[in-house]
């Protein structure tokens, strides 16, 4: 199950404005929500997420744990959601769209919100009403509100130039060392909302900042060509050869225990990357397209380790941080190669 949706028979926990997603479930509707609105079209409202205490066996040491537990908001039954630690601060649904609605003071239009991974993971995207155009292609940006209820994730607040669900994120780290304009303010699940959106506002500034160098650099890079062997370099690059051979007695070589697996994998991921880059996707051979080329396969032609597309919405949305180092990475190594400060 790619799109790893909250389902409950045809109904889902997802809502959209105007526009269904890929994956054609949940609830469209015409006209903009208020916020309390927006949860119940979504199925977000009233999960009362509490903690009860778990009791360990009597030979069992090793702190307070509790399992987070809630309300299944189609059949009333209990969840439990994950377990956590006697320091975690549990936040309602409500808690994170109404911070997320503050950050904005309601001038943001909320456009799409979900619940993923059986309801670990909550997510709700608003218009910033702030479009990007660079050589008539226009890029919509959003203000994602995304947090956990398994303590896998803190609460986000993120500006992203992806509707959540329908494209790939580009929301990079701008600015020399990524420090001059950011993109993302966290809190953790042991902290509390009260007295953040001030700091929330100032650190995202209200997108702009970070909006104005992402429009700069997606410029700078849609103004140099790429030829199909500067992106076979970024590719060796990014993705280097394993070194999995050894040489034999006629000086052949031969791959050594796991080696022909791994050699076998990186050989998919430069097919698919190839592939990409030459497809219909990528019209235009840019600096873009070749960045886009990069991170289209981190969020959609991946596969986790046990075969299925296991969190790939969550990659595709910003919300994993390891995936977003990497596509840092692979934004650092693109400019290099193709000379752009």
């Amino acid at each position: 199950m790619a799109h790893l949706l909250e389902q409950y028979g045809e109904m889902a926990s997802f809502a959209s404005l105007r526009q269904p997603a890929w994956h054609g479930l949940g609830t469209v509707f015409e006209d903009e929500k208020t916020t309390s609105e927006m949860l119940d079209a979504a199925n977000l409202s009233n999960w009362d997420v509490r903690q009860e205490p778990i009791t360990l066996p009597g030979r069992y040491h090793g702190g307070e744990f509790f399992a987070n537990v809630r309300t299944n908001p189609f059949d009333q039954e209990t969840d439990v959601l994950g377990v956590v630690g006697a320091r975690y601060k549990v936040f309602q649904n409500e808690e994170l769209f109404s911070f997320g609605d503050n950050i904005l003071d309601g001038g943001g239009t909320w456009e799409t919100a979900g619940s993923i991974k059986n309801g670990t993971v909550v997510f709700g995207s608003m218009s910033l009403n702030r479009d990007i155009t660079v050589n008539g292609e226009t890029t919509e940006n959003y203000l994602l509100m995304s947090s956990s209820h398994d303590g896998s994730h803190p609460i986000q607040a993120s500006v992203t130039p992806v509707r959540v669900v329908c494209s790939n994120t580009l929301g990079f780290a701008i600015g020399k060392g990524g420090k001059s304009a950011k993109q993302s303010f966290r809190i953790r699940h042991t902290a509390t909302t009260e007295g953040k959106v001030a700091v929330a506002r100032e650190t995202l500034g209200l997108a702009h900042k970070y909006l104005d160098a992402f429009e700069i650099e997606m410029k700078k890079m849609i103004e140099v060509s790429v030829s199909n062997s500067q992106f076979e370099n970024i590719i060796t690059m990014a993705y280097p050869k394993p070194d999995s051979v050894v040489q034999s007695e006629n000086d052949g070589e031969v791959l050594k225990g796991g080696a022909m697996a791994a050699n076998t994998r990186w050989e998919q991921k430069i097919d698919t990357l190839k592939n990409i880059w030459g497809s219909e996707t990528t019209p235009e051979k840019n600096g873009w397209t070749a960045l886009n080329a990069m991170t289209e396969r981190l969020d959609w032609h991946r596969q986790s380790r046990n075969g299925s597309y296991e969190g790939a919405l969550i990659s595709a949305s910003g919300f994993d941080p390891v995936t977003n180092v990497e596509k840092n990475r692979l934004n650092k190594i693109t400019r290099e190669i193709l000379g752009v400060k």
